[in-house]
């Protein structure tokens, strides 16, 4: 699969908080119970793994195949988000290409997915997702890999809360730019 070496920007991350917030607010309409569950506990949206660490990447060796965004809740305590609930969205834009074997798609699929979490500091979601990235980041190859595992494998950047955007929050000991 081909991918695109150009530059993540701010106005970049701020369209993918766009897509994500169009599809939370889709999602709740169809699925009224998870939106009575879920649409005041948002603490945080994040671009996550390959894409997250291409903007990171200062040889710009990574590329961007697709964006995956992720929406973080508090677990309510009626019962978690639903942990398989995945979409696919258009970024609408071809300034990184099309991703192959979407031709009704005008740019690069966004990949967007929800986890909810339980002990969420909501003053601090770079505390909270970090305590979550290390938890993962320190289990051993197993058959089913939780997925902080898989997240703590790349790369995490805060896209919301608005004034937190571009926060590095995984790798926790930051690159130099």
């Amino acid at each position: 699969m081909s991918r695109s070496f150009k530059k993540i920007t701010k106005q970049d991350l701020q369209r993918l908080a766009a897509i994500a917030k169009e599809d939370r607010k889709d999602l709740f309409r169809r699925r009224a119970k998870t939106g009575r569950l879920y649409k005041n506990r948002l603490f945080a949206v994040a671009l996550c793994q390959g894409a997250a660490l291409h903007y990171l990447n200062l040889t710009g060796a990574n590329g961007i195949k697709d964006f995956d965004v992720w929406s973080f809740f508090e677990e309510h305590p009626e019962r978690p988000f639903p942990y398989r609930r995945t979409y696919r969205a258009d970024f609408g834009d071809d300034k990184f290409g099309k991703t192959e074997g979407f031709p009704h798609f005008r740019g690069r699929v966004v990949d967007l997915i929800g986890r909810s979490m339980k002990n969420v500091n909501r003053a601090s979601p770079v505390d909270t997702l970090r305590r979550y990235l290390r938890q993962g980041a320190a289990k051993r190859k197993a058959s089913r890999m939780p997925w902080n595992w898989h997240l703590a494998q790349k790369a995490v950047i805060l896209i919301e809360p608005d004034e937190l955007l571009g926060t590095i929050v995984w790798p926790e000991k930051p690159l130099t730019r």
